[in-house]
């Protein structure tokens, strides 16, 4: 027992140790497992959201489920060194028909699931709060119909809203410490309503997060860029709008922070969203076997050596510096 509860701060130390030293040296060494992980139940969603890969239709990998038995045998391997899970990537959680089977057999010190939330019932908010979910975040992008649905679009802001006092009502009820986060994605169409989303917050006991919007189509910065420039990730630069990282040729995130795509792919970090830089199948291979592997190694090694010429990364805010993401 005595071991197993040295396992994460083990790891800590030999994941710290091994990215300082890679960041040093720039050669790529690994020791120890990753801290967090994000695993994509599914990347189907309910909205169709214009600057979303998943919701804009812009996504050209398959859509599905992840099977339970495929998430398990993750857990399986990684529970011990994990502090905390993610419970999305792409697409909308909820969806899943056995969402909470998945947060039920996660068992981390800390879980977290992002919904758009649609699907936050009476019933599934007092599921939620038994299930022992950290923190629950919610994205709602405005104040009123109009502004909210031009960015999620399909949404129904009422429901909502609902949705958050039901969760409120249920955290009451159970004395839980459940956090609640609300996520607004600062663009232009709602940025004068910031003050209107920090009343909400306060009024369905959630902190809120505001936070600076990719974008992924070229030809909408000028629709979407707010006027503060905190809440801009991009600047122009000879004509064209390229974001303002300076893209340090380091990235903790291929040391700490890996994600499971639903059909089982390990892929470097939540940047990749089409899985374009897939570093094994977990159909196949352990994670280990993955994670400690020639093409895992490689590709760290070109981040260390040349970050600004990996694509996935040009609209990556790991090193950004003066803005809300």
């Amino acid at each position: 027992m005595m071991i197993k509860s040295l396992s994460r701060p083990v790891n800590l130390f030999a994941s710290g140790y091994s990215y300082f030293k890679s960041s040093v040296t720039r050669n790529p060494d690994i020791k120890g497992m990753p801290l967090s992980i994000s695993t994509e139940l599914t990347n189907n969603c309910n909205l169709h959201c214009p600057q979303c890969s998943s919701g804009s239709g812009q996504m050209t990998r398959a859509r599905g489920f992840m099977e339970i038995g495929l998430f398990n045998k993750v857990m399986t391997e990684l529970s011990p060194y994990l502090y905390s899970v993610n419970l999305y990537f792409q697409g909308e959680p909820m969806l899943h028909p056995l969402f909470f089977t998945f947060v039920g057999n996660c068992k981390v010190p800390q879980k977290v699931v992002s919904t758009n939330g649609h699907f936050l019932s009476i019933e599934n908010s007092d599921r939620i709060i038994r299930s022992g979910l950290s923190r629950l975040i919610v994205s709602l992008d405005g104040t009123d119909q109009e502004t909210y649905s031009a960015y999620r679009m399909n949404g129904n802001l009422e429901n909502v809203i609902e949705g958050l006092k039901n969760v409120t009502k249920a955290k009451k009820k159970y004395s839980s410490s459940l956090k609640i986060e609300l996520q607004f994605l600062v663009n232009s169409f709602n940025e004068h309503q910031i003050p209107h989303i920090r009343e909400l917050a306060a009024k369905v006991q959630a902190s809120l997060r505001l936070k600076s919007m990719q974008i992924i189509n070229n030809s909408d910065f000028g629709s979407w860029l707010p006027s503060e420039r905190i809440f801009r990730r991009y600047k122009i630069k000879e004509g064209s709008y390229i974001i303002k990282n300076s893209l340090p040729d380091r990235c903790a995130r291929l040391w700490f922070n890996p994600v499971v795509t639903w059909d089982g792919k390990v892929v470097p970090c939540c940047f990749d969203k089409n899985a374009e830089y897939v570093m094994g199948d977990l159909k196949t291979d352990s994670f280990r076997e993955i994670w400690e592997g020639p093409k895992y190694r490689m590709f760290r090694k070109s981040i260390l050596t040349g970050r600004n010429m990996i694509n996935m990364c040009r609209n990556c805010t790991s090193g950004l510096r003066g803005v809300k993401y």
